[in-house]
């Protein structure tokens, strides 16, 4: 159940299932007494005329800001701008109604652009289709059979890296068509154009002025919160946009717009040839990779947008059936795939966004516009949804979380760097399994903070082990017990009651050394981790005549406890002789 419902009461030490005595039952977690689930609160659910009023005014924000959006992460993506747009309304009339949260808003991401560009090169807009519904399908599955929890155990620096490695090749990518150019293809190559970018743009005038638009929209992103009064309140990309038409529609300006198509026309319904590339392991392959991302993705951003509110919490494995729903009917249609995205959410609750009401109702108003107001698309410059883009790609790669990674733990930020620089030189799905690799391997590590010494004090030789031993550990420990053995002291002590784990390969070392050193006459004593003695019990003492008393090996190390006692055996035995 989510952290912001309460528990039913039970009466305190009466159930056995109840909580102990002292318990009130109720989940910690949850916000205070009717911050939720009252009505007319954030996300409480309940509806009245205020609540009503409150969630139609949001819808109308989400909606501004999720249509430049919508339309710039379908350029992005290499596909019409309509397919976007459809994406949008799934993400809004789909997802939205579905209850695994509240007030997160669904649709195209900008996250997962290159990705869509990458794989419609690869196999054309026909088969992202069938990727976007296997992915969706999948996604359902993973929801139902309790999934959804598990994206919330993979490591922040992961999450953080695979964030600022998308937004970097998606800033270099957005350059070219900012300039009303376009891109070379991978990363590394769009870097590499950058110089010859600016030369052919100083030498056109019409990509000067494209690339004016694109700049002046990238700065506008930034600053036009600091603007006073309720002008502040416009989404920043409306503005934009609306210079850009302005712009574009005066005389002796011919900057690349938008080309329009048929809303309706642009679905495109998998056939039987497509079905038959689930055949291609690429294909598998793309599908475990949209499955994965867009599911890492919109959790994330609920675990984000939860913390902007004081409603109830996202149910996860709801949410993720919910993610699949809008991404199975985005199949079908062979739209974009569809995720939850922080821009909109986050414009949402700013807006007093209450209840589903808002991020249903802004589905609805990009289905209108396309449907009744296409024309008005065909005005929008592409440059200026580049813009929009290359400042969406900015606050993905959030520069300043790379110090302040690097001041609070060095070892994350090897991790985030890792992630970021792989996906950068390869691709997504190379990048955030490197960034899990090496997150696992730095956690083992970690782990594995054991600490072995030895020491010789007169004729007794103490090996000691401490911490988490694992097989991480295991050249040091073998490095120390080979120290210890070049002693050659008679009596030899290896102590591990400070171990607070350990694993099969060290405690298998260290048990093979303790019976090698036997089998060479040293007495060894073995404490293990809890206090026990897995020191062999002493035989009984043989009789033995004077003159082997000697050569009896091995002998009692003298001051040991049975030293006296074995001398006392030695003097009854017959033929004697005090030495």
């Amino acid at each position: 159940m989510s952290g912001a419902h309460a528990r039913p009461r039970r009466k305190p030490g009466r159930d056995p299932g109840g909580p102990p005595p002292g318990d009130t039952g109720t989940d910690t977690t949850a916000p205070p007494a009717g911050a939720a689930g009252r009505r007319g609160a954030p996300g409480g659910g309940g509806w009245d005329r205020e609540s009503l009023a409150t969630d139609f005014a949001a819808s109308l924000v989400v909606f501004l800001v999720a249509l430049p959006l919508c339309i710039g992460v379908a350029v992005a993506s290499g596909v019409t701008a309509e397919l976007g747009i459809v994406s949008g309304v799934i993400g809004g009339l789909v997802v939205g109604m579905a209850r695994g949260s509240t007030l997160q808003v669904s649709g195209p991401a900008a996250g997962l652009a290159a990705l869509v560009a990458e794989t419609v090169a690869e196999h054309g807009v026909a088969m992202l289709g069938i990727i976007v519904l296997g992915a969706g399908i999948l996604q359902i599955i993973l929801g139902l059979i309790r999934m959804g929890r598990l994206f919330q155990a993979i490591s922040m620096a992961v999450v953080q890296g695979m964030l600022a490695g998308i937004g970097l090749p998606l800033m270099f990518s957005q350059s070219y068509p900012l300039a009303d150019n376009k891109a070379p293809g991978t990363p590394v190559e769009n870097v590499a154009g950058l110089p010859g970018l600016v030369s052919d743009t100083v030498q056109n005038p019409q990509a000067l002025i494209a690339a004016g638009l694109g700049i002046a929209t990238v700065v506008l992103s930034f600053l036009w919160k600091k603007v006073p009064g309720p002008a502040a309140k416009v989404p920043a990309a409306l503005v934009a946009v609306g210079v850009g038409i302005v712009v574009a529609s005066l005389p002796g300006v011919a900057v690349k717009t938008l080309q329009v198509g048929d809303l309706l026309g642009s679905v495109h319904l998998p056939g039987a040839e497509e079905f038959a590339g689930l055949t291609d392991v690429g294909i598998i392959t793309s599908i475990l990779t949209f499955t994965v991302i867009a599911s890492a993705e919109s959790l994330f951003t609920a675990a984000a947008v939860d913390r902007m509110h004081s409603g109830p919490r996202t149910r996860y494995n709801t949410e993720l059936i919910a993610q699949g729903a809008g991404n199975t009917v985005a199949g079908v249609l062979g739209a974009l795939p569809v995720t939850a995205v922080v821009a909109r959410s986050s414009a949402n609750v700013q807006a007093g966004a209450r209840t589903r009401l808002s991020r249903t109702l802004h589905g609805l108003w990009l289905l209108a516009f396309a449907l009744l107001l296409p024309q008005v698309l065909a005005l929008i410059p592409i440059s200026v949804l580049a813009g929009v883009l290359v400042h969406s790609g900015w606050k993905l790669f959030a520069p300043a979380e790379f110090p302040k990674m690097w001041r609070q733990d060095r070892g994350e930020f090897g991790v985030m760097a890792l992630t970021t620089t792989v996906i950068f030189a390869t691709a997504l799905l190379e990048g955030v399994l490197a960034g899990l690799a090496a997150g696992m391997i730095l956690a083992a590590l970690r782990m594995s903070q054991a600490v072995v010494a030895h020491r010789t004090e007169g004729d007794t030789t103490t090996v000691t082990l401490s911490g988490n031993a694992t097989f991480l550990r295991l050249p040091r420990l073998i490095e120390v017990l080979e120290a210890a053995g070049e002693t050659d002291t008679p009596h030899l002590r290896i102590d591990l009651t400070g171990t607070t784990h350990l694993d099969h390969a060290c405690h298998q070392q260290i048990t093979e050394f303790a019976d090698e050193r036997r089998a060479n006459g040293t007495r060894v004593d073995l404490l293990m981790p809890g206090g026990t003695d897995s020191t062999p019990a002493a035989p009984a003492p043989t009789p033995a005549t004077g003159a082997q008393w000697f050569s009896r090996d091995p002998r009692p190390t003298e001051g040991h406890d049975d030293w006296q006692a074995w001398e006392n055996d030695l003097r009854s035995e017959p033929g004697y002789t005090p030495r």
